[in-house]
């Protein structure tokens, strides 16, 4: 049996990339191409992008990894997609429709038809979905998020030309990929429960998945109506609902393989949104220097994930954790049952800018082009740069940690709004301690201080989650901020928990969609894809009726959690740091973070009732 080779696609908020892999995780090739967010100007809330321009990328993507392993389309044997939780927006033939409103815009077909996760013009919608108590919002941690796609959704309803709305066919990210990869309009569990307020049928007494009352209360009752097929139907009736990595379709259409230089039929699985890829790509991996075999931490069954918090960090942070039972956590996301395997529960808590935030805070203070010139001068990154400035400035004052030189400088980190665990928008950051100081010191506490404040607010997810059931003791990092070590100690440190770093900073969560991509092979193709395992199929299966797609999601699910252990590779831990003066210091900090809530809603509080007399 010859070895088989399988595409990962990862479409994050500023790029699409791919990576190969080989049969045991091992990536022969990666390429990435830069994609464009579009802003407003006459609306700060507004962030947009094109299905046409990301499509384009992954096609050069896939077709660059291809050529850098030296391999032929016949050895590619699946392909797995990942993305953003953004809404796309597409007529019935799959042509991009305008989300950008006049007068910068026109309605209709134009090439800028998504509206990205971090879009904020749906505050009113989701304010109003807020307040209808409906039974949806119990698997959204009580609060709907104006991330996610239905409060978008009905901001269109009402923006839109009244002529123009029922043309749309409405998808989140991923499962936009998936559709113009295969024609299939097949969704993913992984979206629907996510992000687009659907509860599968046999929770808390759904039967449908859409719940028919609550669109029909919100103002989106032509929904109900047409049976809900501008996203993406009923399953069993018009739709069809897949659980990860689940073969879609045919496989690759002919369209699409022409356009990747791919066979036509090659199995593509069910898609997930990028968090939860990153889920797959780490939380199964084992660790090099791994505590003792007793340890939760080492235990790689199904179930014992739920003691593993995957963190991925880039843009912004989503923190998931599995679990075998729906826990309600208010202000985080979920329950959501079946998001990534059948009959286990996902809750996804998160932090709607961190890396973003970082680089707020430096490019927004006055001594950053100084600082940049001093690190092009030393030949040094520039986060290098200011580490160095901060150890230098530790060793002068004789302190026992980086800690100490913030003692007295702390920022509450939601400039752009709570995700998690306050589910409140209208958060906003806060900086207290500055002093009349522009130079490149000042700058360096400034950045220390802002790693402080994302760890601290990570410490305050997990403990939410804790306290509502959930046995969460390590957190698997991946993304780009995985490569600063120093806020991996940060963040290990304030949480109390070992940090497992990933065996690659830049393609953990690409991984994962490959590992779909592998699963959707096996499952469609065994005898062609090098399936094995003791829960692997046995023959080919081709899903054609929702009744199969869960018959099928449950017989095979321990396979996917073999593909995860064999094709994730090992990372390596950080440990807290064992001194106590640090956890002191890190525990009064803590304290003032939460301080620094109740303080902002009071001052908020204060100034309503003045203004309001």
């Amino acid at each position: 049996m010859s070895q088989g080779y399988y595409i990962g696609v990862d479409v994050g908020t500023g790029s699409a990339r791919a990576a190969l892999l080989d049969e045991d995780g091992n990536i022969l090739g990666e390429s990435t191409y830069a994609t464009t967010t579009f802003r407003s100007d006459k609306d700060a809330r507004i962030f947009e992008q094109s299905t046409t321009e990301i499509w384009k990328s992954i096609t050069s993507a896939v077709k660059d990894v291809v050529k850098q392993a030296g391999l032929k389309p016949e050895n590619i044997k699946g392909l797995g997609f990942d993305a953003t939780c953004s809404l796309a927006v597409t007529d019935f033939d799959g042509n991009p429709m305008s989300v950008t409103p006049e007068p910068e815009g026109k309605w209709g077909q134009a090439e800028r038809n998504i509206i990205l996760w971090a879009d904020h013009r749906a505050e009113k919608e989701a304010e109003e979905i807020n307040a209808t108590g409906s039974m949806v919002l119990n698997y959204v941690g009580k609060t709907m998020s104006l991330e996610m796609e239905i409060p978008k959704v009905l901001w269109l309803k009402r923006h839109m030309p009244e002529d123009q709305f029922p043309r749309c066919m409405f998808f989140d990210l991923p499962d936009y990929l998936t559709y113009r990869a295969t024609g299939s309009l097949a969704r993913s569990n992984c979206s629907l429960v996510c992000k687009c307020s659907y509860v599968p049928p046999g929770v808390d007494g759904s039967q449908l998945g859409w719940q028919p009352e609550f669109f029909e209360k919100i103002g989106l009752i032509e929904m109900v109506q047409n049976d809900f097929k501008q996203l993406g139907g009923i399953p069993g009736r018009n739709g069809m609902v897949l659980t990860a990595g689940q073969p879609v379709g045919d496989g690759l259409s002919e369209v699409a393989a022409k356009e990747m230089g791919l066979l036509p039929g090659t199995p593509v699985g069910s898609a997930l949104i990028d968090a939860y890829a990153g889920w797959v790509g780490t939380v199964a991996a084992p660790a090099t220097n791994a505590p003792e075999e007793t340890n939760t931490n080492t235990k790689t069954d199904l179930i014992s994930s739920r003691h593993r918090l995957a963190a991925i960090a880039g843009t912004s942070t989503c923190h998931c954790v599995q679990s075998p039972e729906g826990i309600l956590v208010d202000g985080v996301w979920g329950p959501y049952k079946h998001a990534v395997f059948p009959g286990m529960w996902m809750n996804e808590g998160g932090q709607s800018s961190t890396g973003q935030l970082i680089d707020f805070i430096i490019d927004t203070h006055p001594a950053v082009e100084r600082a940049k010139q001093m690190a092009h001068d030393e030949k040094k990154n520039l986060f290098v740069l200011l580490e160095d400035i901060l150890r230098n400035m530790q060793k002068e004052q004789n302190l026992p940690s980086l800690a100490h030189l913030t003692k007295d400088f702390y920022i509450y980190p939601d400039f752009h709004g709570n995700r998690s665990p306050l589910a409140d928008s209208s958060m906003c950051g806060m900086i207290t301690g500055q002093r009349l100081d522009r130079g490149v010191s000042d700058l360096a506490l400034r950045y220390f201080a802002t790693l402080e404040a994302i760890a601290l607010q990570t410490r305050h997810i997990m403990d939410e989650m804790n306290a509502k059931g959930h046995e969460i003791n390590s957190i698997y990092m991946s993304g780009g901020q995985v490569k600063n070590p120093t806020f991996m100690q940060l963040i290990s440190d304030a949480c109390g928990v070992p940090v497992q770093l990933p065996f690659s900073s830049s393609a953990s969560v690409v991984a994962g969609s490959a590992i779909l991509g592998k699963f959707a092979a096996d499952v469609a193709r065994p005898y062609d894809s090098g399936a094995y395992g003791k829960h692997a199929p046995k023959q080919g299966v081709k899903i054609t009726t929702q009744d199969e797609a869960e018959k099928y999601s449950y017989e095979y699910k321990d396979h996917l959690w073999e593909l995860m252990i064999r094709m994730s590779k090992p990372g390596k831990f950080v440990f807290p740091t064992e001194d106590k003066r640090m956890k002191a210091l890190l525990d009064a900090k803590y304290k003032i973070f939460r301080e620094a809530i109740v303080v902002q809603r009071k001052w908020r509080n204060i100034v309503k009732e003045a203004i309001a007399s």
